[in-house]
């Protein structure tokens, strides 16, 4: 029997890092494996301009399957889509399964299936790092989400746990999703991509990169510190911090870092980049550094190994989910260690060559056909007979 499903997608085309990279792929590669149920795709735009790059970010050539469409609920805010704008939808219509991330609307009929994603839980791990309005909304709606929905889907183990441990939800509750690269780090990049790409985003010839927000859970300031101590026994060596610099909950201590350790033009900040320019820019890097102390999953590891890119990586249980052996860690409250681990992967070409090959064998455990299979599931799992 042929089933109604509804897909948050409000994040596709803004921008944002991981959880727009995920949902644009997870529900890409959804649509290209069903093509009997009904999808209908919720964003909160409606200017024809959006629609078509959403159209093309999902489809192929621009369009979507027949089983597809995007509906527009308009709402000033995320406040009033969640109060107001999805809840009318809901009780319009009959919605089998309900798909969204973190925060559920004020109301969903008891007859609509619910389907969270929780990218991960730092926000509970880490509440200094969040600020007090976000932390009481936080505090309030989340428990409430685990409690109404059917499913939870967690990117890793180490989220699974995180979420048993913290909201007391049951592991049978939680579906393990892991996340993968989006299909542009599977080509190879041209010579010309690598040209283009280093002209455009005005990036030095030989450099460290890092990739995400700079919020403080990403310890950016160790990198920076770290990056301090070793530039000067590798001629022409830079640090580049794609993010958004400056953007909400902005580490400030990156700035504190950059400025006592004298760096100056030595960190380069391109600000966002575009997703066709992600596989040259880290082709083009010496090694990824991924310095957070806390994470879901870790994509960035995944784009690395695809492009061939050595990765040095803060010691925590997702990022060895993850890369298994095909990094290097350091612990990411040690300075010193961070900054061995970084050095003896840009100067020990045994060790590179090492993480090369074995961050290829890594990668192709995870795909994003695998993924949607498993969210298929959970779709077919949790739906009412």
């Amino acid at each position: 029997m042929t089933k109604t499903i509804a897909i948050d997608i409000r994040l596709i085309g803004k921008n944002r890092t991981g959880d727009e990279t995920v949902f644009r792929n997870l529900v890409r590669a959804v649509l290209e494996l069903d093509r009997t149920d009904l999808f209908l795709l919720l964003t909160d735009r409606a200017d024809e301009e959006s629609l078509k790059s959403i159209r093309t970010r999902l489809g192929t050539n621009g369009q979507l399957p027949e089983n597809a469409e995007i509906v527009s609920l308009q709402a000033t805010n995320r406040f009033i889509w969640n109060l107001i704008a999805v809840p009318m939808f809901l009780l319009r219509r009959k919605i089998d399964v309900f798909h969204t991330q973190y925060i559920l609307p004020s109301f969903i009929p008891r007859r609509t299936r619910v389907v969270t994603h929780i990218h991960d839980v730092s926000f509970r791990a880490f509440p200094e790092y969040v600020g007090f309005s976000d932390r009481l909304f936080l505090s309030v709606f989340i428990p409430r989400t685990m409690r109404r929905s059917d499913i939870l889907v967690a990117p890793s183990q180490f989220t699974r746990d995180e979420i048993v441990s913290l909201y007391g939800v049951t592991e049978e509750r939680i579906a393990i999703v892991p996340n993968a690269v989006d299909p542009s780090f599977l080509v190879e990049p041209t010579d010309a991509d690598l040209v283009r790409t280093k002209n455009a985003n005005e990036v030095p010839e030989t450099f460290i990169l890092s990739v995400g927000t700079m919020q403080p859970r990403k310890n950016i300031p160790l990198l920076v510190r770290a990056f301090a101590r070793i530039r000067k026994d590798i001629p022409g060596l830079k640090l580049v911090l794609v993010g958004g610099k400056g953007g909400r909950h902005y580490d400030t201590a990156i700035d504190d870092a950059i400025r006592e350790e004298n760096l100056g033009d030595a960190v380069i900040f391109p600000g966002y980049v575009p997703q066709e320019d992600m596989p040259a820019l880290y082709a083009l890097a010496r090694a990824l550094c991924f310095p957070s102390r806390y994470e879901g999953f870790g994509i960035p590891l995944l784009e690395a190994f695809a492009a061939g890119t050595p990765v040095s990586a803060s010691d925590i249980p997702p990022f060895h989910e993850v890369g298994e052996e095909s990094a290097l860690y350091f612990d990411p409250e040690n300075l010193a260690s961070c900054a061995e681990s970084l050095y003896t992967l840009l100067i020990d070409e045994n060790v590179r060559r090492r993480c090369e090959r074995s961050g290829k064998d890594r990668l192709m455990k995870y795909s994003w056909t695998a993924s949607a299979k498993e969210i298929l599931s959970c779709y077919q799992s949790y739906r009412q007979s």
